[in-house]
């Protein structure tokens, strides 16, 4: 995880991981924590977890981004080092109305590392520098 989330966020997520690693599940009282402190995008983002809809993109040169299969069928690109993702829910509720800490999609990013559920993709540096401006394509 990295310190672009409120220590609390983070520490959250900590707990999660130690307490699925050690039972291979989520305790009730976390999961009511992380519908406390993420709201909405709680439940879409276990969705997404429950779905296997994370995937790590990772090139030979150690380069990482995540791809989230949305609700909607459409592909997101998600960088957890930033915390930034493509979807317009991002753009709107967490960068323009700072209405929410983070979208569905990072959520479940993170959650996915948390419980190890990541689908693993390595591809070339071409195909990852074409991932990345295949979403820039698409906003103008």
């Amino acid at each position: 995880m990295d310190s672009t989330l409120p220590a609390v966020a983070e520490e959250l997520l900590k707990e999660i991981k130690k307490a699925f690693q050690e039972t291979s599940h989520v305790p009730d009282d976390l999961l009511l924590g992380l519908k406390f402190i993420f709201g909405p995008s709680a439940v879409p983002a276990l969705d997404l977890v429950d779905q296997r809809s994370v995937t790590r993109v990772t090139s030979p040169s150690g380069r990482t981004a995540y791809q989230v299969l949305g609700s909607s069928g459409k592909l997101y690109t998600c960088y957890s080092s930033c915390h930034f993702c493509t979807c317009p829910a991002f753009g709107f509720s967490v960068l323009q109305k700072s209405e929410s800490l983070l979208c569905k999609h990072i959520l479940a990013v993170y959650l996915s590392q948390a419980m190890g559920a990541c689908q693993e993709l390595t591809v070339s540096e071409e195909q990852l520098t074409s991932i990345l401006l295949a979403e820039g394509e698409d906003e103008g």
